[in-house]
């Protein structure tokens, strides 16, 4: 589908969104990443996530899913990343492009309803999940992966205000296995900037790419008191800003998946690099539905990892993904402000960028 300025593809095995290319005056980015092996022969074997693997895909339920919940054994990222979608409808309306799609889930029988909006001059794309029919407890999340140029640091990353930080308490990656990662399992953090890694010293995740040759995962708990919670990707040589914002109520964490050459096993042979998950969650990390739902240190802090569904409520996940143009000299994002029309991206050293948003669409 596509309007004026944004162009995007989305993938009937697992409802993946991407490559997306946007417009911005003369030029065209693409800020997905698209995996190496998506394109090549010889991968039949693979999960459908991972032959599909690109963009964004919506996740339920978010994780492995190793560990069966209640006799229902999920599998990875859930029937909605892996499964075959039905188109039901492609909409083009007073400027506006609809494109709906469908998935009757069969392990915990519901109904999906996946709905990709854009809107003309806005560099912006908004995605709507409703989940209708479904009981109990469930994670959830959003799963986009961004490409970052090859220059070490080429990428500032900025979140909004987050009340837990903390890396991946278990072992990330196995050596024996052939992946390994930089992070000091477990470690908690306030500040992105400093992050504590295995050999006793400090990592910067506010800059990307780092740390070649390893896989990392840390994830942050949004404050629930923001009226939207968000994060933010500048790169400063390409000129523009990548930006995510959600509901902090409805998706409570935000992980990052740090892919850079750490995984040395089929099909990932060490080239998956220079990625970056930023996946916007309900979740105990990335371990699955029993986990999430079980007691664990998040949900004992009062900070909720599943969503507790009724059939007689459908629930309705907004999110909104886009890019913006940014003046020379903008760093960091240190705050991102709703105004009239959009929102306003502010850097830390006071530079502005203005973006066309519908913001309601969160409301």
């Amino acid at each position: 589908m596509a309007s004026n300025l944004v162009e995007l593809y989305v993938t009937q095995t697992g409802g993946h969104l991407g490559p997306v290319t946007f417009r911005l005056l003369q030029r065209k980015v693409q800020p997905y990443h698209v995996a190496p092996w998506a394109e090549e022969k010889g991968w039949q074997k693979l999960p459908p996530i991972l032959r599909a693997l690109r963009g964004d895909f919506f996740c339920m339920p978010f994780g492995a899913n190793a560990k069966p919940w209640q006799g229902e054994q999920h599998t990875v990222h859930g029937e909605t990343a892996n499964a075959r979608w039905k188109c039901s409808a492609l909409l083009n309306e007073g400027g506006t492009h609809c494109l709906h799609l469908q998935l009757h889930t069969k392990t915990r029988p519901g109904l999906v309803d996946k709905v990709i909006f854009l809107r003309e001059d806005h560099t912006a794309i908004y995605c709507r999940h409703v989940l209708t029919g479904y009981s109990g407890p469930m994670s959830f999340g959003h799963h986009a992966m961004l490409r970052f140029p090859a220059a070490e640091g080429s990428g500032l990353i900025s979140t909004s205000p987050f009340v837990w930080g903390q890396v991946f308490p278990e072992p990330f990656e196995n050596p024996a296995q052939g992946g390994y990662q930089c992070l000091k399992p477990g470690a908690k953090f306030t500040d992105l900037s400093r992050v504590p890694r295995l050999d006793g010293t400090m990592a910067d995740l506010s800059r990307y790419p780092a740390r070649r040759g390893f896989e990392d995962l840390v994830m942050m708990v949004s404050d629930p008191k923001l009226p939207f919670a968000w994060t933010a990707v500048v790169f400063p040589e390409e000129r523009y800003a990548w930006f995510a914002l959600k509901d902090p109520r409805v998706l409570r964490q935000t992980i990052f998946w740090i892919s850079n050459g750490g995984r040395h096993y089929p099909p990932w042979n060490g080239r998956h690099v220079n990625v970056m998950g930023i996946e916007d969650v309900t979740s105990y990390f990335h371990l699955g539905l029993a986990e999430s739902a079980a007691h664990n240190p998040l949900n004992r802090a009062g900070h909720a990892t599943v969503e507790k569904l009724c059939p007689k409520m459908p629930l309705i996940i907004p999110y909104i993904m886009g890019v913006v143009l940014i003046p020379k000299g903008f760093n960091h994002v240190k705050s991102i402000e709703r105004v009239d029309g959009g929102i306003e991206l502010i850097s830390a050293n006071g530079k502005r960028a203005f973006a066309a948003v519908a913001m309601e669409f969160l409301d």
